[in-house]
């Protein structure tokens, strides 16, 4: 990884291109992000840098994260991320990171949180299809079937696809194409969706298969 910004997901629109092509994107409000603290392979045993986004009110921090700012000498933020990049030396705490660091053509992986939907049955979680609605199938066409015999193994083998929580993990899409970056209002629009509802925090940082 060689640059990467936090940001906030402001939601999805539409733009054309020189050819009149419409572009479904992602706004993103990239930045501005500030370096916290910057660790090195003598001291700490790997090389990254730690950003910051977002402000926050002093008496809205803990004593600990108090500290930690004011050994820094930056604001409180919000939101914390640790990046391990190849090159740190460009970078030092109290230097400020906005959405410029990317460029229109680039290619971006964006990291988020997904949606959460609760507990899903297992049509809408595994995409199973329905058992049949004839012959006495009785009111259970959205169950999951059998999931194993009785006398052996008289057990169900772990990582069995069941019902269950659907939704709220970490999801990174990769390979999305920057289409257009605002640096005056630190925006940031990137072709498809992004994972997270509106107003999510997002890691974007440089594609690992580009």
């Amino acid at each position: 990884m060689k640059k990467a910004i936090i940001g906030k997901k402001i939601g999805m629109t539409q733009i054309f291109d020189e050819n009149g092509k419409v572009i479904p994107v992602t706004v993103i409000e990239a930045g501005p992000c500030v370096v916290s603290q910057k660790k090195i392979l003598e001291k700490d045993g790997y090389n990254a840098i730690q950003i910051g986004f977002g402000d926050l009110r002093p008496k809205q921090v803990n004593k600990p994260l108090k500290g930690h700012f004011d050994k820094s000498d930056i604001a409180p933020k919000r939101t914390l991320k640790e990046c391990r990049l190849e090159d740190i030396s460009i970078y030092n705490v109290g230097d400020i990171i906005k959405s410029d660091i990317f460029a229109a053509g680039d290619k971006v992986d964006v990291v988020g949180t997904s949606k959460g939907k609760g507990w899903a049955g297992v049509i809408k979680r595994w995409n199973f299809r329905r058992l049949k609605e004839t012959h006495g199938s009785g009111p259970v066409v959205r169950k999951g079937g059998s999931i194993g015999a009785c006398s052996d193994p008289s057990r169900v083998f772990k990582g069995k696809k069941m019902s269950g929580h659907l939704g709220s993990e970490r999801v990174t899409v990769q390979n999305l194409t920057v289409v257009k970056v605002d640096s005056q209002d630190n925006l940031i629009a990137v072709k498809g969706a992004v994972p997270g509802s509106k107003g999510s925090i997002v890691l974007i940082r440089d594609s690992v298969k580009a």
